[in-house]
């Protein structure tokens, strides 16, 4: 299970069987933006940790999109 919270509550989760590799965080975050709104609007900012599948080029170019 892979949440995304805010200071609200729940923004969006993804449960999926097995690890998360680049490619399915990539399709996490892509669903994840549906649900947020630009900067500097509410839930407009994503923080994730240093994790490997969370420094893809990909994933940079589609939340600064």
């Amino acid at each position: 299970i892979l949440p995304t919270l805010s200071l609200d509550g729940i923004v969006y989760t993804h449960i999926a069987e097995g690890s998360y590799d680049t490619e399915r965080f990539a399709q996490f975050i892509s669903n994840l933006l549906d649900h947020m709104n630009p900067y500097p609007g509410v839930n407009s900012v994503v923080v994730m940790d240093n994790c490997r599948i969370h420094k893809s080029d990909l994933v940079l170019e589609m939340i600064e999109e």
